[in-house]
């Protein structure tokens, strides 16, 4: 899908709004319990004022009520408001959270960071940033076909194994078997149900599993407080924003912050903040994209408990000035990539 860019006014300067639709192919499929793809579809914002561009990159999730249509042409809304001078703090009165807002967010990021000659971190006040640790992901399949994947992924230090449900207690005995000397995080995506979900939990604690992410369906988030939590349990699809926090405060033990859902690095960081304030754990998290939807991630998961950033790792290529992955590591981006 074409963009095209429109001239505007932003602090005294005029802007121009470039929004396009870009394929990615991903190394083999990617499966999760809602299903499987075999390639990212991102929507790429730039925004420029005729001599410097920032960028921001986002990933439409029908899971959401998202399509890639609507979420560029909810980008293409803003035209109007950009002519006008939109900065980041009016954007969030013209977007709720999610995938639109997101791009356009960390593409005024970038823009800012231009403007004044300085990185996003220090502009955000977290510099100097730091390498932190990433999972990396083994897809939904069979026990044994995940704990191949797994040994074939010995060079990463922690693995999420993606699990749907029916057959997933023999999925973690099996790679805990296969890597025993892995650490462990594992990914429901919603598909547990109430009266499995204890004795699926006791078998994450004896593999040694240190985190269980989104074991039942968003909306039934109550029966968590009906039975212990031998393992620590995530929020992903329950929680959104920092307005999401206290709903699952008490029910959840950590929350999983994405730039695609909260809208943004700068909801984000609010999120991350508002997260230690109620105790609650942090994984910072994304969809599978490229190294420009990862960058400002990065910020966030400074003083995150978990990091999954892993989403170029996935991809058959990726973008030109690539974030480094080194040693189970995702390092800070280049200035040439973003912020």
């Amino acid at each position: 899908m074409a963009g095209k860019r429109t001239e505007g006014i932003g602090d005294g300067k005029p802007l121009t709004l470039f929004a396009s639709v870009q394929h990615w192919p991903i190394r083999g499929h990617f499966t999760i319990a809602r299903g499987s793809k075999t390639q990212a579809v991102v929507v790429l914002v730039e925004i420029g004022d005729g001599t410097l561009s920032g960028r921001g990159e986002c990933v439409p999730y029908t899971r959401y009520g998202e399509s890639v249509e609507g979420v560029v042409a909810a980008i293409e809304s803003l035209r109007p408001a950009l002519g006008q001078g939109l900065d980041r703090k009016q954007l969030e009165a013209c977007l709720p959270p999610g995938a639109a807002r997101n791009a356009v967010d960390c593409a005024l990021w970038d823009l800012a960071a231009k403007r004044a000659g300085c990185t996003a971190a220090e502009l955000a006040g977290i510099a100097p940033l730091k390498a932190v640790p990433t999972a990396y992901t083994i897809s939904l399949g069979a026990p044994e076909t995940m704990a191949a994947q797994a040994q074939g992924a010995c060079a990463h230090p922690l693995l999420k194994l993606k699990l749907g449900g029916a057959g997933d207690a023999e999925r973690m005995q099996a790679v805990r078997q296969a890597v025993p000397d892995a650490r462990l995080i594992v990914d429901a995506n919603e598909a547990w149900h109430t009266d499995q979900t204890p004795q699926l939990l006791a078998v994450a604690a004896q593999a040694g599993v240190e985190l269980v992410e989104q074991p039942l369906p968003a909306g039934e988030d109550g029966a968590l407080a009906h039975f212990a939590h031998s393992v620590p349990i995530c929020a992903d699809e329950s929680a959104h924003d920092t307005a999401s926090l206290d709903e699952i405060a008490g029910l959840y033990d950590a929350v999983n912050i994405k730039l695609d859902k909260t809208g943004g690095l700068t909801e984000a960081l609010r999120m991350v903040e508002a997260s230690h304030a109620r105790g609650l754990k942090i994984m910072v998290g994304s969809m599978v994209a490229t190294s420009l939807a990862m960058a400002p991630a990065v910020l966030a998961a400074q003083t995150a408990d978990w990091v999954d950033l892993d989403g170029p790792l996935l991809l058959a290529r990726d973008r030109d000035n690539a974030l480094a992955y080194d040693d189970g590591k995702v390092y800070p981006p280049s200035p040439a990539l973003w912020g």
